[in-house]
């Protein structure tokens, strides 16, 4: 390829993400650039309403463009495959300054809605599980198909109807993970149940070692408080390994982190 043909595909390139900045190549008749630029621009925005349907639907038409806009014109992508393109939104959005120019919630919802798109598409595979290990004696592992997030807006209810000027006293809490049949589920987590489980995905350690630590951190003290907040716990576990969203492994003698 030439020096000169390379120049003007970059030219071009950069007229086509952003034309206002850019001029085009010499020689290009402007219908046609028109038509180049719709159809690249409608390309990026069709993929992003698909992946954001709340996203969209919640900011007003000229909003979402002028988004959609900005990100085509000036964010740098660090992959060219077109399914990661949301995830490349997403560092977009968490990236806008704090302005006021954008909704305060943006970037939670616009993660909030990736993520069940992430899981989906991951190829990542859940790890054995021993039946017959005890959560509490064995090591509980969060499945690679689940995340433990929190939100300081109410995402799950943010839409059309409804977009806080506020956040919450308390954050919005999730497990979200993928089952045997393949879907996405959010389960809204309590605080307790939510610091178990991001504990379990930062540290190895037995089940057991888990609660007695996060009673020890909430201040619970005598045999009856620590056998509900250990029969709670296990509960919890249970369920999850049921759901397929945790799995117990051997604990490995000498490794509790």
């Amino acid at each position: 390829m030439s020096a000169r043909l390379q120049e003007q595909q970059w030219a071009l390139a950069r007229h086509l993400r952003n034309p206002q900045a850019n001029p085009p190549p010499p020689g290009l008749q402007p219908r046609r650039l028109r038509v180049y630029r719709e159809l690249f621009f409608n390309a990026v925005d069709g993929l992003l309403a698909g992946s954001f349907p709340v996203l969209r639907q919640t900011l007003p038409l000229p909003r979402w463009t002028g988004l959609v806009r900005a990100f085509y014109a000036d964010h740098r992508a660090q992959t060219p495959l077109f399914p990661q393109l949301a995830a490349e939104f997403v560092a977009f959005a968490q990236a806008l300054p704090d302005d006021g120019t954008a909704p305060a919630w943006l970037a939670e919802l616009a993660h909030y809605e990736w993520i069940e798109q992430e899981l989906a598409l991951s190829d990542a595979v859940p790890p054995d599980d021993e039946p017959q290990m005890d959560l509490l004696e064995g090591v509980p592992q969060l499945s690679p198909l689940a995340r433990v997030v929190a939100y300081r807006w109410p995402v799950a209810e943010i839409g059309p109807d409804f977009q806080p000027e506020q956040a919450p006293a308390l954050p919005t809490m999730l497990l979200v993970y993928r089952d045997a049949a393949h879907e996405v589920r959010f389960v809204r987590l309590a605080p307790p149940a939510y610091r178990l489980l991001h504990v379990i995905a930062q540290r190895r350690a037995r089940g057991r070692e888990h609660l007695l630590a996060l009673a020890d951190e909430a201040g619970l003290y005598g045999a009856e408080a620590l056998r509900q907040w250990q029969a709670q716990g296990l509960e919890l576990l249970q369920r999850l390994r049921a759901a397929g969203a945790m799995a117990a492994v051997p604990h490995i003698q000498g490794v509790s982190s």
